[in-house]
Formats: structure tokens, sequence, C-alpha cells
């Protein structure tokens, strides 16, 4: 279930329950959140291919991967935000939780309002403000903002103009989608089109796969976001 509300912030939720996603679709539809839901660890990552989410709400029981293996996984990959809801309580539990990266914990049963401040709270303090990076990395790769350069460990990859230009945006607002028009609108990264082009090369370079982008992703409605380490 996914909602129309554009700007609203995205929310994937993944549990094998069913029960428990259409509750929380509809509970976070109704108080403006857009909402997937997931229901194991293999259609999470198919949702998440191409697409970008403000906070994955993870099961930690799950048939197959658990959502302790997913956490870990993406947490590895990205900084996307995670809050694991389970029925296990135990303490031993929530600090495997924690260990895995997740960012809060909630047990079932839970009440919805509490999930909902929590859900608050892990975005605004996604929105908090950093000083500005000398240097982002993406796996094996490390650009360097005031040189330009990008380099896969000693390795310095070639980068043209306009990418070098459009990493630099992308440096300046990690986590954070861009617009087309606006990586456009510097006159050295070009036409709106130009710039979808543009990013499937970058893509080229940075990806190990990129047809499945981990790193430079596409926001549907919003344009382009890049993910750093």
């Amino acid at each position: 279930m996914e909602s129309l509300l554009d700007n609203a912030p995205h929310i994937l939720v993944v549990d094998d329950d069913q029960r428990i996603r259409d509750l929380l679709a509809r509970y976070l539809y109704e108080n403006g959140f857009r909402v997937s839901t997931a229901v194991d660890a293999a259609s999470a990552r198919a949702s998440m291919r191409g697409l970008a989410f403000d906070v994955v709400i993870l099961d930690i029981s799950m048939p197959g991967e658990s959502g302790l293996d997913l956490a870990r996984d993406l947490k590895s990959i990205s900084n996307i935000p995670i809050c694991m809801l389970t029925a296990r309580a135990e303490a031993e539990d929530r600090i495997l939780g924690l260990e895995a990266g997740v960012d809060d914990y909630v047990a079932k049963p839970f009440e919805p309002r509490e999930l909902l401040l929590r859900l608050q709270n892990i975005l605004k303090r996604g929105k908090e403000p950093s000083g500005p990076r000398d240097e982002i990395t993406m796996g094996d790769f490390t650009f360097h903002v005031a040189r330009g350069e990008l380099k896969r460990g000693e390795e310095s990859i070639k980068l043209t103009e306009r990418e070098r230009d459009l990493l630099r945006q992308f440096a300046q607002r990690p986590g954070t989608p861009i617009a087309r028009h606006e990586l456009a609108a510097d006159e050295s990264t070009g036409t709106e089109r130009a710039i979808d082009v543009q990013i499937n090369r970058l893509r080229r370079k940075i990806e190990s796969d990129p047809a499945n982008p981990v790193y430079l992703q596409t926001v549907r409605g919003k344009g382009y976001i890049l993910y750093t380490d």
C-alpha cells in the first residue's frame, strides 16, 4: 500500500504478519506518511531497488532471512534509519538489534501512537544539520570534494567535468533527494534529460551492479539520492 502524498516521508514496513502490515499501512497513511509494505527480506530488497525510503520498520522474526540479518546488511551499505518491531522483548534481543545498527526498537504488542512518535524522532534526527564534508565514501570509492577526485583504493577513476560536478552536488546533500531540475540548474551539468544519461554513466563507475544501484538511487517523483557510508 502506498499513499499519493509525494512530499511525505516514505516508510517501508517489513513484516510477515499481514494484519500488522495492514494496520501500520493504514495508520501511518492516515498520519501523513507514504507507506509501502513487504512480506519478507526478499520482497523488501525488491522494493528498495531503484526507490529510496526514509525509514524502514522491520520485524525481527520472518521466514527466510531474519530481520536482524537484513538490518546488518542494510546498515553495511547505507545509513537508512531502521526501527525494529518485534514480539521479542528480552534485553538480549534488544541488544542484538542495537548491535545490528537499528535506530530504535519497539516490542509487540505496541501502541501505534508510540510508534508514530518514535518515527517522528528518527526523522527529526535525520534532518539535523551537519557540516560540509571534505570527502565522501561509497563502499570502495572515495570522492574528494575540493579536488574533484574519485578513487577506488589507490586507483584514480577518471571523471568527466559533468560527473565531477554532479558528485559535488550530491556531496553537499548526502542522503537527501535532489530533483533533476536542481541538478540541471548548474550550466555545467546540462538539461534534465542529459542528467539521466550522466547519472547512468556515473553509476557504471561507482556501482558494482548499475542496474540495481546501492548508492546512487532514483527517488520516484523526486529525482536522485546519493547514499554515503
